[in-house]
């Protein structure tokens, strides 16, 4: 995929606390719960909950965040078609570590097995 350089860096400025109310929204209007939502990011980058909290309270950038992640070596196991691109494809890092996380906020929403989100 080819982004736009405007496109990677509203990703890369926008505040991770501005969009993590959405993905709670998105997964409990499913049936899933928060803590499902926060072993798919603690699997994905390494944060466990309190980690989690310190950087949603100091609203940090989606480029700050990934920045201190510890993306998991399996990460690039995530493949198919989240905001009309395909993941795999994405060929600014971080906007493709965005939509790693965009992929499997959605796979829990649409009911996929864990194991099958936290791809082993």
């Amino acid at each position: 995929m080819t982004s736009t350089s405007h496109h990677d860096e509203r990703i890369a400025n926008m505040s991770f606390a501005s969009v993590y109310p959405h993905y709670v929204t998105k997964v409990e209007k499913k049936g899933r719960t928060k803590e499902e939502l926060h072993r798919v990011i603690e699997w994905l980058t390494g944060f466990d909950e309190h980690r989690l909290q310190e950087l949603i309270d100091q609203k940090v950038t989606f480029e700050e965040f990934f920045r201190q992640a510890n993306l998991h070596p399996n990460a690039k196991l995530i493949t198919g078609t989240i905001c009309g691109y395909r993941v795999e494809e994405i060929e600014n890092p971080l906007t493709q570590q965005t939509r790693y996380l965009d992929k499997l906020v959605d796979e829990l929403a649409k009911g996929r097995a864990m194991d099958k989100i936290l791809r082993k």
